[in-house]
């Protein structure tokens, strides 16, 4: 059977109890490169078979998971985060689906919530934002008509930015076209969770410049958002005059 299993965003410790489980009775483990810490592989048995997916196209890796399958042995296909965000699994499912190879899904933290974490931060705040956009620069890999940044930008809601830091001066352009200002609070979080984590807040209009200026240019996850900044409301539900199914408030 075949196991993708999401490895949490950095830390070791962020594995569910399902994942770890996995990894230590695994025959095959087939890691996404240095996207998963390599601590993770810790956990393999000594006679484990490892692969590194970086290295591998899609038709290698259903084949070693195939040959895997074949000789009724155990494959864990280990993404970074959660494996439903940008992970690639549905053309990998699809052929297991296609050639009657069981498989099952073990979810993850992924890095977007690991760099809430690491902000201290609530990206859904009342009167700020109720709304998180998850997306992508597009650059050597399209998006679809419509998801472009420039529009989803005009929304200005709370956004994560994957996989494009290393666009970063394209991105603080198309942001500045749409809702935010240059005074816009942002964030660049590299590696959260991981050991050697970094923090880097700013504005959107220093983005680009205090991004290189720290040198990262790979890894990292950009956010941008009002929620970085001290305003907010009150939550109604903690509100002593709202009255909900569990207590009466001073309002009905």
């Amino acid at each position: 059977m075949v196991h993708f299993v999401g490895a949490g965003p950095g830390a070791p410790d962020l594995i569910t109890q399902r994942g770890a489980a996995l990894l230590q009775a695994a025959d095959c483990i087939i890691y996404a490169g240095s996207l998963v810490n390599p601590a993770l592989l810790g956990l393999a048995r000594a006679d484990c078979a490892i692969y590194n997916s970086a290295e591998m196209t899609l038709e290698q890796v259903a084949a070693v998971m195939k040959e895997n399958e074949a000789a009724h042995k155990d494959t864990v296909r280990l993404h970074t985060g959660d494996p439903c965000l940008y992970g690639a699994i549905r053309e990998q499912m699809d052929l297991l689906d296609a050639w009657g190879i069981a498989y099952d899904d073990t979810p993850g933290v992924s890095s977007f919530c690991g760099a809430a974490a690491a902000l201290n931060a609530e990206y859904t705040l009342p009167g700020v934002s109720q709304t998180v956009i998850i997306t992508r620069m597009e650059g050597r890999t399209p998006v679809p008509e419509g998801e472009h940044l420039a529009a989803l930008a005009a929304h200005g809601a709370t956004m994560v930015i994957f996989l494009s830091i290393g666009l970063i001066d394209k991105v603080q352009a198309v942001l500045l076209q749409g809702a935010y200002t240059a005074a816009t609070p942002a964030a660049v979080v590299y590696k959260a969770t991981w050991p050697e984590e970094k923090i880097l807040r700013c504005t959107v209009g220093t983005l680009a410049a205090q991004t290189q200026a720290a040198g990262i240019t790979k890894t990292a996850l950009i956010v941008v958002g009002d929620f970085l900044a001290a305003r907010y409301d009150r939550s109604c539900l903690y509100d002593p005059a709202f009255t909900t199914e569990y207590r009466r408030g001073t309002q009905p």
